[in-house]
């Protein structure tokens, strides 16, 4: 493998006598060496030169799943996430006859674990650049809306292209700071994915959505996956003839654990925070994104419900959606909550206003203008956006989506590889493939037609103006449809199509586009009928788009001017890159008289306990508690074995699974949640009532031994005591 390119950011942002909250921060870990005496007064017992190399110890053993993060725990690509991250898995293998959801699954040996999720990926990073003047180094101010957005993306493309001319690996070019920089990120892409071991839901689920985003918290939320490659080392699809992957690297596991107040740090890939979001957005995102997100996901949640009975194989199969939809609408309620506790909106206002009176003390009315544009532009997106929600939504039904993603490809493939649509082009192929496959065990054509229908009938409800006349002809609606006659025309949808059938589903990606618009299948015909719309809703975008690419470096450019005159480091929002997060141990006081403490017991399981969904702890670990079998992972200080604690670090969604680490960058256990108090953090941080939520390494190990029994992972792991 190739080292990663050690590089520095610009004396902006590196300079290392500015202060640093130690809390507050999802840091690049090229940043970490500029903060090196923070990290260490905090507790860091390793030098912080020694985290800073992707694919070096211990950063080379984080691995992203690509929307939740792992880490390898064994030289025989053993590797751990959380359950919630693995419950996608184990939901495509269950059945009513075998439910892993309900009973959970451990493989006894190696070659024994289940494939996980067509689709599944690890993916391992072994080098990383900045490629900044290569993607915009060389377009002129004076390029503007959709020839600067292609422009972007064509010197991406490109870039990925020759990253990806060795076989197995994986490249993208991020932004970061809002386009201010570009990196060029390589990773080993692992095809073969295993579930080794994953807990029943009433352990890795309990307290399900009740608990959710809670304190106090009693979620075993673990699992584990084996990374397979074939037997010259190389990534490779699912084969029996497949090996272990043997990882550069590997954490030890501690089982000594930690106490309150000891440090801890973070090393995982969070999805996005909106940190630098403009008062526009925020007020957008706050008055009406959210409320209006919240009615859609609301009906979304009881549609699926209504048309699936509970245990049932319709009802297995929405599970990992349902389990999703939960997470976003409580997270969403939190979001809103905690905007008004914190004033967002006002505090973001007054943001503003200091950074403009610093641009006109500064005499930077360029940079002023620029902002202006900005919020132009993106009040433009806005509006867009707002007219478009629903409509967009329709595609809510699985079958609808597959239609249009599939003669999409058709007509991108009739273009040269270099100037299709990104997530059409020949290395997206085997992707659309697993689509297509994964749908097989995520579906159920009357469950789809009740989501279609409730979909459209909110639709229905908005102004005029919100209406596509495309779509109205080709389903045959008028003013006059009631929701019978909406039914009888969807039935007829279903009834007809053949796109149920994996099999025909399948033959579709190798279709032409005149298979697609001489076909009768209603979902064939009803993309056909569809495309020049979501064609013309596609060009604005990306010509809104590129006209923002042109002002949103300007605007960094300012924040990190205007941070530095105040002493302060300025990071890169959260976009699905590996970060590093620190701080310590601790537990809180988010309102009056309300005390978190840092770690919850054992015996809060049983507290809980009620027999019944999803409190419904396993007999056995019951009387294991019960008997006080603490065995060697009890924690004196509370006379029992930690199962979840709290942490200060900053995190978001993207940062499930990620590794916990101690001062010596052993495993001490996985983040997998944030307080309902925290979840307004995307947007903005508050110290006081910003923790995360993780499960201790010792209760991991504990359900494993007493539990589940798999001590065969255990020995394979190195666990130090």
């Amino acid at each position: 493998m190739s080292k990663v390119s050690v590089f520095c950011l610009s004396a902006a942002l590196l300079g290392s006598a500015m202060q640093v909250n130690a809390k507050e921060g999802m840091f690049t870990p090229e940043q970490l060496p500029s903060i090196a005496g923070d990290l260490k007064e905090t507790g860091l017992a390793i030098p912080a030169s020694s985290i800073n190399d992707l694919t070096a110890f211990p950063m080379g053993a984080i691995v992203s799943l690509g929307g939740c993060s792992a880490s390898f725990v064994s030289d025989k690509g053993l590797a751990v996430t959380n359950h919630h991250c693995a419950r996608g898995s184990v939901q495509y293998n269950s059945t009513p006859e075998n439910n892993y959801l309900k009973d959970g699954f451990l493989a006894k040996e190696i070659g024994e674990e289940l494939p996980a999720a067509p689709g599944t990926r690890m993916f391992v990073t072994v080098d990383f650049s900045d490629v900044t003047d290569n993607v915009i180094g060389g377009i002129s101010d004076d390029v503007q809306g959709r020839e600067r957005y292609d422009l972007i993306e064509a010197n991406r493309k490109a870039l990925i292209a020759e990253c990806e001319s060795e076989a197995g690996f994986r490249c993208s070019v991020p932004s970061f700071f809002q386009g201010l920089e570009y990196k060029l990120i390589k990773q080993m892409e692992i095809r073969d994915v295993r579930i080794a071991y994953a807990p029943a839901d009433s352990i890795g689920k309990y307290g399900g959505d009740v608990d959710n985003w809670m304190w106090p918290r009693h979620t075993g939320d673990f699992s584990f996956y084996r990374a397979y490659v074939g037997k010259d080392g190389k990534p490779a699809d699912y084969s029996e003839e497949n090996v272990p992957f043997k990882p550069e690297h590997f954490l030890k596991v501690s089982a000594a654990g930690l106490e309150d107040g000891d440090f801890v740090m973070a090393a995982g890939y969070p999805g996005s925070t909106n940190r630098y979001a403009r008062l526009s957005q925020v007020s957008y995102t706050f008055d009406w994104l959210y409320p209006t997100y919240l009615e859609l996901v609301d009906a979304w949640i009881k549609t699926i419900e209504s048309a699936s009975e509970e245990g049932s194989d319709a009802r297995i199969k929405y599970e990992a959606l349902l389990a999703g939809l939960n997470n976003f609408h409580k997270n969403t309620l939190g979001q809103l909550s905690g905007a008004k506790r914190v004033g967002l909106v006002p505090r973001r206002a007054e943001r503003e206003e200091q950074l403009a009176a610093w641009l006109d003390k500064n005499g930077k009315s360029e940079m002023k203008q620029a902002l202006a544009d900005l919020d132009a532009v993106s009040a433009e997106q806005m509006q867009m956006n707002k007219q478009n929600f629903w409509y967009n939504n329709l595609s809510r039904a699985q079958l609808l989506s597959s239609a249009q993603t599939l003669y999409r490809n058709a007509i991108e493939k009739e273009k040269p590889d270099a100037e299709r649509e990104s997530g059409f082009q020949d290395r997206d192929q085997i992707r659309l493939k697993e689509g297509v496959e994964r749908i097989e065990r995520r579906f159920d054509p009357a469950v789809d037609q009740a989501v279609w229908q409730k979909m459209i009938s909110m639709y229905l409800e908005q102004p005029e103006e919100n209406r596509v006349a495309a779509f109205d002809k080709a389903v045959g609606i008028d003013g006059d449809t009631d929701g019978k006659t909406l039914q009888k025309k969807l039935k007829a949808f279903y009834d007809k199509t053949s796109l149920t059938n994996t099999e025909e589903r399948l033959k579709w990606l190798t279709a032409s586009r005149a298979d697609f618009e001489n076909s009768n299948d209603p979902f064939i015909k009803l993309a056909v009928a569809l495309f020049d719309t979501e064609m013309a809703i596609e060009d604005k975008s990306k010509t809104l788009s590129g006209k923002a690419a042109a002002l949103r470096p300007k605007y960094m450019s300012a924040i990190i001017e205007w941070q530095k005159s105040l002493g302060s480091l300025a990071y890169p929002d959260a976009n699905s890159t590996l970060r590093v997060t620190y701080g310590n141990v601790m537990g809180g006081s988010p309102k009056d008289g309300l005390i978190y403490e840092p770690f919850t017991r054992l015996e809060g399981i049983t507290e809980k306990d009620t027999g019944e969904t999803p409190f419904d702890s396993p007999k056995k670990q019951l009387t294991l508690i019960e008997d006080k079998k603490y065995g060697p992972y009890k924690l004196d200080a509370i006379n029992s074995v930690p199962v979840n604690f709290l942490t200060d670090l900053d995190s978001t969604g993207g940062n499930s699974g990620s590794a916990t680490l101690n001062a010596k960058a052993e495993l001490i256990g996985l983040l997998f949640d944030g307080t309902f108090e925290s979840v307004n953090s995307d947007w903005d941080f508050d110290p006081k009532t910003t923790r995360t939520i993780h499960v201790d390494s010792r209760y991991m190990l504990w359900v494993m031994e007493y539990v589940d029994g798999a001590t065969n992972l255990i020995e394979e792991m190195t666990i130090v005591k």
